[in-house]
């Protein structure tokens, strides 16, 4: 059940009550018999389980596509250099003995 908070229009005296949502709201301040009225404050949320940060909504396609479509973090560029192949590349030439001149 929730904890309502009422404010007396007269002596401005604070009062909580543990009502069903059923229930009808006080109008009667206990202390001085003054109009009570609802007081509206912020309400404490705690998220528990997955899907409420950003890290957690994020699925294998959706981070593909993240990484594909902006640059790679400095860190990341060194996962991003090919690796050296066996192959010979175009610009390599074959070495081949050279006539000395004596």
């Amino acid at each position: 059940m929730p904890t309502y908070e009422y404010e007396c229009t007269q002596c401005h005296k604070r009062t909580e009550a543990v009502q069903k949502f059923s229930d009808a709201p006080l109008t009667v301040c206990p202390e001085c018999g003054g109009e009570l009225r609802k007081v509206f404050s912020a309400v404490g949320i705690v998220f528990k389980g997955s899907g409420f940060y950003k890290n957690d909504s994020r699925g294998a396609s959706s981070t593909a596509t993240h990484s594909a479509s902006s640059p790679a973090p400095a860190s990341d560029a060194s996962s991003s250099t090919p690796a050296p192949s066996s192959a010979p590349s175009a610009t390599t030439t074959p070495s081949t003995p050279t006539p000395s001149s004596d």
